[in-house]
Formats: C-alpha cells, structure tokens, sequence
C-alpha cells in the first residue's frame, strides 16, 4: 500500500494508535530507492518462522512483472482481510474469473480467519503485509522489522488452515536490504507495484479507473485495497476496470515468484 495519512484512524483502533502518516506520492522511485544490494548471507531471524515448514528462499529483488506474459496483469488487494469489503471483492473476481494476490495484515487475518480461508478457497494468492502496517518499518531495527515479517507469516498460515504466503509487501514500499533478504529467506517474493489508484484517498470511482487506464503502461501489478476505510469506490471501479482490461486483451496473472 502507498504510504499515506487519510483514513487511518481505522489502523489506529486495529493496533492502538493512529499512525499519522503525510501522503507522499509512491512510484518507481520508492522501489529502486529500496531496491539496493542484498548480501547473499541469510539473515539471522529474531522471532520465530512458522514451525515445521522447510520452505525454499526466493529471488529478493522485488517483483514486478507477470507470469501471464507481455499482456499480463496483476491485481494486488491490500490491507484486509475485511468482513465489509473482501467478500464484495471476491465476488467481483469470482464474477470475471480473475486471480488476484491478497496482501494481508497480521492483525487482520487474526481477526477474520474464516475470510482468509474463503480467499484460498478461491485460488487467490497471500502476500504477507506485515503485523501493524507500520510505514515506517524501514526506519527501526532489524528486530523488529523481523518480527513484523515472521509473525505475519505465521498469522496467515494459521488462518488460512497452512497455506503460507508467497509474497511480502512492505506497508507503504517500506522494504529494506534486510528485509527483502528475510523474506525472500522464508519463500515470499518481495511484492512491489507500478499502478497506484490511491483508492484510499477516495477520489471517485471514475478517477480511480482513469488511474489505471493512464498508468498501466508503467508495468502490470496493480494496487487496490480491500480495508482501512470505505472501499465503496474500490468495488465499484473494479467492477469496471476488470472487464475493460479483458476488453483490452490483457490476461491477469500473478507476479512473478
């Protein structure tokens, strides 16, 4: 998600406090910015990884493209899972037979197991999203950088009955070496984005749809979110983005792991 202030006193009542974050506009930038080098050594965990699961390390560089190809694209849903607004958004994937990835809060999917379960059922992607969508992750210590990271992890392999996340997005392109590195150590693919809606400042349904129709030429993985706030405008505009990209000749897929 970008990194961004409105409407987040709903992460305040999550995890006891507001975050008060500026709205700063996120694009490639922010991704090369935190795209640096990455020792091959894999980094020493301080919380705990999900017990008994040998899982295999991943490219750390952050992730971009498709695998459905040159006309691919990717939706990514942030923030959630939320009882009000993921069931509308499967509902609207399930209507155009897309598979999207699924960036979930720790918090979140603690909160609402049975919706993380009805996204794997429907052959959706998890992306780890870390534990408190905290921003400004990459500003404190690899401590606690690791616990956000592993903790999530287990939380969503939890709820969803094992199913463990392939991607992580870090809360407002907040990655660091370190934290590409852990990732990428535990299976899940660093998840960047090259369309941001900013469905989260709720600029109207149609200005939304106008934002991916001018921006998908940057790249294929689209930023959507399904929590935080009023998604009235998300589910709207993607009930018209989905069949204008297919009317487009794109196929959606999922980011590259």
């Amino acid at each position: 998600m970008a990194r961004h202030g409105g409407g987040r006193a709903w992460y305040g009542k999550v995890v006891g406090a507001a975050l008060g974050v500026t709205v700063l506009a996120v694009g490639a930038s922010v991704w090369t910015a935190q795209a640096g080098p990455v020792d091959a050594a894999a980094p020493k965990a301080t919380a705990s990884a999900t017990p008994g699961s040998d899982v295999d390390p991943v490219d750390p560089a952050i992730a971009h493209a498709s695998d459905a190809g040159a006309r691919g694209v990717n939706i990514t849903i942030d923030d959630g899972p939320d009882p009000a607004w993921t069931p509308q958004v499967l509902d609207l994937l399930r209507e155009y037979g897309v598979r999207a990835t699924f960036c979930m809060t720790g918090t979140q999917a603690q909160a609402h197991p049975d919706l993380v379960k009805d996204v794997v059922a429907a052959g959706h992607r998890l992306c780890d999203h870390s534990v408190s969508h905290d921003t400004a992750m990459d500003k404190k210590s690899e401590a606690y950088q690791s616990k956000e990271i592993l903790d999530t992890e287990r939380m969503i392999t939890e709820t969803s009955g094992g199913v463990r996340p392939m991607y992580y997005r870090a809360p407002g392109g907040a990655f660091t070496p370190h934290s590409r590195k852990l990732a990428a150590s535990r299976g899940m693919r660093p998840l960047g984005w090259n369309v941001d809606t900013k469905d989260f400042e709720r600029p109207g349904t149609d200005t939304i749809v106008a934002t991916v129709q001018r921006e998908l030429p940057n790249g294929p993985t689209i930023l959507f979110h399904d929590a935080g706030g009023d998604r009235a405008q998300t589910v709207e505009a993607l009930r018209k983005v989905l069949p204008w990209l297919k009317e487009q000749g794109y196929s959606f897929g999922f980011p590259v792991h």
